[in-house]
């Protein structure tokens, strides 16, 4: 029997789900329930969750709303999401089986779902992104388990679903965990009613402050400040170069000066100096006892572009991701040189925090605990080292120039994604009799 399996769900799966949503929420109505169910579920939150979850503007103490939208127009925040999800996206999802000695790599129906085509409507690379993206995002990934039907522990696809459609709650009777999913109507206009389900049928991919139903978006709790300022940075940088590149100036004249001339002089030099047009013009000439005077800071006086870079670097921080892999070179990395070495630390700080969540979830979804089967990322491709290094650190492994070895064929063909040959590092490396055959596995 799986883990995860539920008799009432088998059962009464709508009856049991809907009852307890009826019983603690009230009756249904219509489109206006997804509206009433937010309202409801969403309790004892803070304002920037609530906005969170209803998909409000978070706006920053630089005066600019943070959403996805926005967003994803910074190019730090792109640049990290663009890494962290095509590299997951990339990466392949073989399936082992546990035995005795260890694990093999077997054949299995779900390889195809995992790591070619989810659903007709995308690849694999396209739902890994859409996964990620969410997770970054919105703190939370989601995607429904299609399953040929109710109580069924058997996977036939799985179902992106966005994370302002999915909202998490406990059954007031018992406190069992079920997802509440909102009609998405660009795409299902019929669809009127919120769908309800169980655990057991949701992929739930969680990130850091997870509390038992929901976790925090990154861009609105831990980087919004950072996002609106680079925000803000940006345009005042291209208001700034579209203005000619000029502070604000001020003209001072000596005595009274009409209103006509007034509307002349400033018309006079708008035209002249007032935009990008007027940047290659020639020098102003000032009578009449004119004096400019410079009214506020210049880009290098305001520091502009040392908030930018700054600001990259916070974003970079919070995403996990180093500055170095999203273009920001202007300080040395401490992860060593070279692209192996560089690799090896974006898996190790960067990835795996979200690989692992990625496993543990299907695992625990998808097989019952007596299938003995698991899915585990393949990650030597960014883990690996330049080919002679790691060929003469393996060499060293199974034993050089009569060093003893510490590590078996077997296990180094292990570490190369290779299956066991059997044999131990002494049978394997052993020099044959003369007249003999060496020993082969």
């Amino acid at each position: 029997m799986s883990a995860w399996y539920n008799a009432g769900r088998v059962a009464h799966k709508e009856s049991v789900v809907l009852n307890s949503w009826r019983a603690a929420h009230g009756p249904e109505t219509c489109r206006t329930r997804s509206v009433q169910a937010s309202n409801d579920v969403l309790t004892n939150l803070t304002a920037d969750e609530l906005a969170q979850r209803l998909g409000m503007l978070a706006t920053s103490y630089a005066g600019k709303s943070v959403t996805e939208a926005s967003a994803r127009q910074v190019a730090a925040v792109y640049a990290c999401v663009a890494l962290i999800a095509g590299a997951v996206a990339t990466l392949p999802l073989p399936i082992y089986r546990r035995t005795e000695t260890g694990r093999e790599e077997v054949s299995h129906d779900y390889y195809w779902l995992l790591n070619e085509s989810p659903n007709d409507d995308m690849s694999a690379a396209a739902f890994w992104e859409f996964m990620i993206e969410g997770l970054l995002f919105h703190g939370d990934g989601f995607a429904e388990i299609v399953r040929p039907h109710p109580g069924s522990n058997v996977a036939i696809g799985f179902r992106v679903l966005h994370p302002l459609r999915v909202q998490p709650f406990r059954r007031a009777d018992d406190g069992q965990l079920l997802y509440v999913v909102n009609p998405d109507y660009r795409f299902d206009p019929q669809q009127s009613t919120p769908r309800f389900l169980d655990p057991a049928d949701i992929l739930h991919i969680t990130g850091p402050g997870f509390n038992g139903l929901r976790s925090v978006s990154p861009i609105t709790y831990a980087a919004r400040q950072a996002i609106g300022t680079s925000m803000a940075a940006e345009e005042f940088s291209g208001r700034f170069f579209s203005t000619g590149a000029r502070p604000d100036i001020v003209l001072e004249a000596p005595g009274k000066v009409d209103a006509d001339q007034v509307a002349l002089l400033r018309s006079t030099w708008t035209s002249r100096y007032g935009g990008v047009e007027g940047a290659s013009a020639g020098p102003v000439v000032l009578s009449n006892g004119l004096k400019m005077s410079q009214l506020s800071l210049s880009a290098e006086d305001s520091q502009l572009i040392a908030t930018r870079q700054f600001q990259i670097e916070e974003i970079a921080r919070i995403f996990g991701v180093p500055p170095h892999m999203i273009g920001h070179t202007d300080k040395n990395t401490s992860w060593g040189a070279g692209v192996e070495n560089m690799g090896r630390g974006f898996v190790k700080f960067a990835l795996r925090r979200h690989l692992n969540k990625i496993e543990q979830e299907l695992n625990r979804k998808l097989w019952p605990i007596r299938a003995r089967y698991f899915t585990r990322f393949n990650v030597s491709d960014l883990e690996r080292g330049d080919l002679k290094s790691e060929n003469e650190a393996l060499r060293i492994a199974l034993g050089r120039a009569g060093e003893p070895g510490w590590m078996s064929q077997d296990e180094v063909r292990l570490i190369k994604n290779l299956p066991p040959k059997g044999g131990s590092a002494n049978d394997l490396n052993a020099i044959a009799p003369a007249g003999q055959p060496a020993p082969t596995a």
